[in-house]
């Protein structure tokens, strides 16, 4: 009896993981970035100007949020020649690994909501680490909708294999995110 209940409650999670469409993350209204010093104290903003990224149903409570950032048009604000070496082979060396990518744990709402550390597997240069972010606490009622779901993490350059630099960069990166979804379709 209790194999009959459990099977039957791991087809319920399937089918409501598929019967619950992919949420795709706004693009137009979200961004991703980061910041980095040089050995000389001056700070670097970065940024992702096109990604993909969606939310998607794990269960009926939980989501894991995916993201897919190319490597190729990355941007250091107002420094042509800094964008020029984070694309290259000592930083993200987007000819050989063209995308950063993201896979959060399984999250419910209510850290979107009241904040807290989403963990996830963080891919870069083709090593894949363990990687946690903090999410603030939300400023509205329905975060991804009404307001921007706010993220940040420390990630070592070091850590994914990016030390070519070290004379000139510092190894800690300050990733940060600002994240809004499409309302799903009612059907």
């Amino acid at each position: 009896m209790a194999g009959r209940r459990l099977r039957w409650l791991v087809l319920l999670g399937a089918w409501f993981a598929m019967a619950v469409p992919a949420a795709e993350i706004d693009t137009a209204k979200s961004r991703i970035g980061f910041s980095l010093k040089t050995r000389w104290g001056q700070a670097l903003e970065g940024r992702f100007p096109r990604w993909q990224g969606e939310i998607v149903p794990v269960s009926e409570l939980r989501r894991q949020v995916r993201l897919r950032l190319p490597t190729d048009g990355v941007e250091i604000l107002g420094h042509p020649q800094y964008s020029k070496i984070t694309r290259g082979k000592g930083f993200f060396d987007a000819d050989r690994h063209p995308h950063v990518e993201f896979v959060s744990d399984p999250y419910t709402d209510e850290l979107l909501r009241e904040g807290g550390l989403l963990a996830g597997a963080l891919t870069i240069r083709g090593v894949r680490r363990r990687e946690v972010f903090t999410i603030e606490p939300a400023t509205c009622d329905r975060p991804t909708i009404d307001c921007d779901v706010v993220a940040s993490g420390v990630v070592y350059r070091s850590d994914f294999a990016m030390d070519r630099w070290a004379f000139a960069l510092s190894d800690r990166v300050v990733f940060s995110l600002h994240i809004r979804a499409r309302p799903a379709p009612t059907p």
